[in-house]
Parts: C-alpha cells; sequence; structure tokens
C-alpha cells in the first residue's frame, strides 16, 4: 500500500468510524451488553482457532528475534482469552454511565444546572505486541459508546484481525455498527502518522506500548493524548512492617510476571528492617534468578546470600524499566526519603508501601505523586481488571482528563446541562 493509499485508507477509517460514533453513543444498555456478552461467547468459542492465528505471530516473532518478554505478551493462552471473556462479561455486569446527571443544583435564578456523562466520540488506540488490548479496547469502547480505530503491532497482525472479526461478529449480533471498533488492516507505519492527525475524525488517542512509539505520538500527534511512558513501580518496606508478609508482597511484584508496567523495578528498604528484611527477599530472588543492583549499603547485607546475583547500582538503574528479571534495591532511612525518592525517580506509575505504622501509611497515601499509591499490596494489582474497572484501555500517567487504570470514566467527557421553567437572565 503506497503512501497515497495509506491516507485515503485511514480517511476511510476515519468517516466510517465517526459515523458509527452517533449510533453507539445513544445505543441502550441492553444492546451494548448485548454485544459484549454475544463477544464473551464467541472467544470462549473460538479459543483453538485464534490459537492457530496467534501461532503465526508467535513463529515469527521468534524467527525475527523478538526478545523473550516480548514475545511472551504475544501469547493468547487460554488463560488470557478467559480473561478478555470475563471482562466483557464484568462490563455487561456494570450499570451504564453515559447519560447520568451529575451534582444537579438550583441557582438563585431559578435554573437548575448539572452535568451529564457522555462519550468522547472517536478514539484512536495505537498499542504493540499484547493481541489481548484489542479485545480490551473493543469492549470498553462499546460499553462507553465511543466508536474506535484500533491499530496493533505489525508483530500481532494475526491475532488482531482474528480477534477483530469476533468483535465485528457481536457488534452485527447486537445490531450496532460494524464499524464501531475498526481494526487498521495494514502493518505500513505511515497509518500511524496518519491516524494521528485526523482531528475531524478522532476525539484522544491513546498509545500503548514502549516509550519510543509513545513519545512519537506525544510529539507528533494533532489530537489529545491519553498516555504513561514507563512503568518504573517502587515497592518500599517500612519500618516497622510484617517482614512475612513484606517478603511475600515484595517478591509477587517482582516476580509474578516481569514483562508488565505495573511490575515493581525498585525495592526500597527501611535501615531499621534491612537486615532482617533483605537477607529473606534476596534469598527469594536468588532461587528466581533475579539480578538485583544495589546501593553499597544493601549490597553488603545481600553479600551473605547463597547465589544472589549482585551488581552495584549505577544511577541510571533508580530510573530503569527493565520488564525483565533484574531490580535496584536501596537501603534509605525511612518514609521521608523513600517518598524523595519515588518522587524523584519514579515514572508515576504505581508505587507501595508494606508497613505496620499507620500515620506512614497515610503519609505516603498523600505525598507520593503517582497514578496509584498502595498500602500493603502487590504493584501488581494496577490493572483496570483488578480495580474493577471490567477492562482498561492503559495505565495513564497523565494529570488531565485521566490518570490510572483508564476504564469507561476515562473514556468519557461531561457536558453541561440546565433545566429551567422559562427564567430569563435580567
Amino acid at each position: 500500500m503506497n503512501a497515497l493509499n495509506v491516507a485515503e485508507y485511514t480517511h476511510s477509517l476515519g468517516l466510517q468510524a465517526k459515523t458509527a460514533s452517533a449510533l453507539m453513543a445513544k445505543a441502550p444498555a441492553a444492546i451494548k451488553n448485548k454485544a459484549l456478552k454475544a463477544l464473551a461467547r464467541l472467544l470462549r468459542e473460538s479459543v483453538a482457532a485464534l490459537q492457530i492465528d496467534n501461532a503465526k505471530d508467535l513463529e515469527r516473532a521468534v524467527a525475527n528475534g523478538l526478545a523473550e518478554p516480548m514475545v511472551d505478551r504475544l501469547k493468547l493462552s487460554p488463560k488470557v482469552l478467559e480473561t478478555c471473556a470475563e471482562g466483557c462479561e464484568q462490563l455487561a455486569a456494570m450499570p451504564d454511565i453515559i447519560g447520568e446527571i451529575l451534582g444537579m443544583k438550583q441557582q438563585p435564578s431559578g435554573i437548575r444546572v448539572g452535568q451529564m456523562r457522555v462519550p468522547i466520540g472517536v478514539f484512536g488506540m495505537i498499542y504493540e505486541s499484547r493481541p489481548n488490548v484489542t479485545i480490551e479496547a473493543a469492549s470498553l469502547s462499546i460499553k462507553s459508546g465511543n466508536a474506535c480505530i484500533l491499530r496493533g503491532g505489525s508483530e500481532a497482525i494475526d491475532s488482531n484481525k482474528a480477534l477483530a472479526k469476533l468483535v465485528q461478529r457481536a457488534l452485527a449480533e447486537a445490531g450496532l455498527p460494524e464499524h464501531g471498533v475498526q481494526l487498521v488492516q495494514t502493518t505500513d507505519r505511515e497509518a500511524v502518522g496518519q491516524l494521528i492527525a485526523m482531528p475531524q475524525f478522532v476525539d484522544v488517542i491513546i498509545p500503548r506500548g514502549g516509550k519510543g512509539l509513545i513519545e512519537r505520538i506525544s510529539r507528533d500527534a494533532k489530537v489529545p493524548v491519553i498516555k504513561h511512558l514507563d512503568g518504573n513501580c517502587h515497592t518500599y518496606v517500612d519500618d516497622p512492617c510484617d517482614i512475612a508478609m513484606a517478603v511475600k508482597v515484595a517478591d509477587n511484584a517482582k516476580t509474578n510476571k516481569y514483562s508488565p508496567c505495573n511490575a515493581s523495578e525498585g525495592l526500597l528498604v527501611a535501615r531499621g528492617v534491612a537486615a532482617e528484611f533483605l537477607p529473606k527477599i534476596g534469598a527469594v530472588y536468588a532461587a528466581k534468578g533475579v539480578e538485583m543492583r544495589g546501593c553499597p549499603e544493601s549490597l553488603a547485607i545481600l553479600a551473605s546470600v547463597p547465589g544472589a546475583q549482585l551488581v552495584p547500582a549505577t544511577e541510571q538503574d533508580w530510573s530503569e524499566e527493565y520488564l525483565a528479571p533484574i531490580i535496584s534495591v536501596k537501603v534509605v532511612a525511612g518514609v521521608d526519603e523513600a517518598i524523595a525518592h519515588i518522587n524523584h525517580y519514579s515514572s508515576h506509575h504505581t508505587d507501595a508501601i508494606l508497613t505496620r505504622d499507620h500515620m506512614h501509611a497515610q503519609q505516603f497515601l498523600r505525598e507520593v505523586d503517582s497514578a496509584s499509591v498502595m498500602v500493603n499490596a502487590s504493584t501488581r494489582f494496577a490493572d483496570g481488571f483488578e480495580y474493577g474497572l471490567g477492562a482498561e484501555i492503559g495505565i495513564s500517567t497523565d494529570k488531565f482528563h485521566a490518570r490510572g487504570p483508564v476504564g469507561i470514566e476515562g473514556l468519557t467527557s461531561l457536558k453541561y446541562v440546565v433545566l429551567g421553567e422559562g427564567e430569563v437572565r435580567v
């Protein structure tokens, strides 16, 4: 497809999405829920067929030398597909917030003023690797009454095409426009350039992928962008804390899965508990092959751990998103130093404190400037499905419009509504 054809193709996608968005916006809750339930059923019925298409992507990825964490992100296992189906059903069971009126107040003039929740219109989503994002984005688009244009990575093209067909079947089954959810069928990168420069059709762009992709979208887009650049998340082990619980949570936050953006990349430990805690977590990480890049104080304590992979940390390590079995480790004086370190080095995605001190927990919640802040829980919970949003379109580290996991509300806007009985302004 040459540049002219790509431009014409994306223009047609935009026009179709804009037309479909009016129909999606006024669809009754029952119809949208019917589409979501149909999609859940189709996903379960199509596991074997989807894995055949997914295998093509996996074989190509391995042949092209894609890194193991990236290959892992491509997999459409039965468990992944069941989670997608459950997400659709969870969304279908949730109340429909479109059209709800908030904060209606009587004014001295006699008019009543409030705000109505409405769909954004058309969102474009550009994402890499994980093909399950196709279902998450499509299902949230349906529930929120939006139309969307999805552009997945070239490495997942066969999987994404197969999933998009199921979405369009579900839309048709419910009587919704098939163009309510469209997948860009070409892997030509020019399609991205076109998609992010169509404000006449697209109301917001949501990039989800590597730092390079998101920086490019943020720089070149001519429509608003909802984004996060990095997932440099931290777990801080406080003094005092439940040591056994801290080991369990710090283990899960790092090793439950290495590739997601909500895995902890930094471990901060209060000096008062470091001598007791670090050898225990060090033994766990050593057994799982996790490399620890530590400050001198932490390395001195960890040196006694058999088989520990220890490396002196550099300044860059404090800011690094590894997406791999590597974690930075630093001993800090206490909660104040931990908060200062996180606010300086973190990507403001998700940070957690493990503590028995209520005042420290409250201080951490107030002062850590991140989209999700947790007490005594694994950072791996920072996820739309786990937050009860049904699914997420991504995790925003922006401060305007949407922050944290972006679910239905993040894909809506508010407009003012005024109710009167013939009032005139004097």
